[in-house]
C-alpha cells in the first residue's frame, strides 16, 4: 500500500507540474503494455497451422506513439466534459440510481457518441499510416474493422466511463481509462493484426490471380 501511495503522490506531483506531458507518457506506456500483452497472447496461443510468431517491438512502439499522442487530447476532452456536464452538485458518496444523474448520462453519451467513433477512426488511420499502408489499404481496413470495433466499444466502455467520470478526480481519469483500456488495447491490437493478416491474404490472392 505504501508503494501505491508513493506512486500516486509522484504521479500527482508530475501532473501538477507538467499535466499534458504526464498524460502523454502515462497513456503511451499503458497503450504499449496492452500491445505487449496482445503479442504475448498471440505467441502463446496460435493455431497448429500457423507459423511461429515473434515479438515485434516496432508494433509496440506504434501503440506507444499513438497513446502518447492521444493522452493530452483525451485530457483536454475530459476537461471539456468536466465543464460542460458538471457533477459537483452530487455528493461524492452518492451511490445507486441517484449517482447516475442526467448530467452524468449526458457526459457518457457525449463521450461514446462523439469521442469514441473519432478515437477509433484515428486509431485505424494512424496505425495504417505508421505501418506504411496506402490510402486504399486504410480505407479497406476501416470498412472491415470499424463497425465491429465500435459495437464492441459500446458494449464495454459506457459502464467503465460511468465509474471514471463519476468517481475519479480529473487528474486520474486518463490513467484510469488507460489502465482499464489495457484489455481494450489488447482487443484493438488483435483486431488490427487480424486486419493486416486479411489484407496480406487478399493481396497474395490478387497477385496469384494476376
Amino acid at each position: 500500500m505504501a508503494s501505491i501511495a508513493l506512486a500516486a503522490r509522484a504521479y500527482q506531483q508530475s501532473f501538477d507540474a507538467r499535466p499534458y506531458t504526464t498524460l502523454a507518457l502515462t497513456n503511451g506506456a499503458l497503450s504499449a503494455v496492452g500491445d505487449a500483452v496482445a503479442q504475448g497472447a498471440q505467441i502463446l496461443v496460435r493455431d497448429a497451422h500457423e507459423d511461429a510468431r515473434r515479438y515485434d517491438p516496432q508494433r509496440t512502439l506504434r501503440f506507444f506513439t499513438f497513446g502518447f499522442a492521444m493522452g493530452p487530447l483525451i485530457g483536454r476532452w475530459n476537461k471539456f466534459l468536466e465543464h460542460r456536464f458538471p457533477l459537483r452538485a452530487l455528493a461524492p458518496t452518492t451511490v445507486g440510481p441517484g449517482a447516475f444523474s442526467p448530467l452524468a448520462a449526458g457526459r457518457v453519451a457525449a463521450d461514446q457518441l462523439l469521442a469514441a467513433p473519432l478515437g477509433l477512426a484515428a486509431f485505424l488511420g494512424a496505425m495504417g499510416a505508421m505501418e506504411g499502408r496506402g490510402a486504399r489499404h486504410i480505407r479497406r481496413k476501416f470498412a472491415d474493422l470499424f463497425p465491429d470495433a465500435l459495437r464492441a466499444n459500446w458494449q464495454v466502455w459506457p459502464l467503465a466511463q460511468v465509474v471514471n467520470f463519476r468517481y475519479m478526480p480529473l487528474a486520474y481519469r486518463v490513467p484510469f481509462q488507460s489502465s482499464a483500456g489495457i484489455f481494450w488495447n489488447l482487443y484493438l491490437s488483435l483486431l488490427n493484426a487480424r486486419g493486416n493478416s486479411r489484407e496480406r491474404d487478399e493481396d497474395s490472392m490478387r497477385d496469384t490471380v494476376g
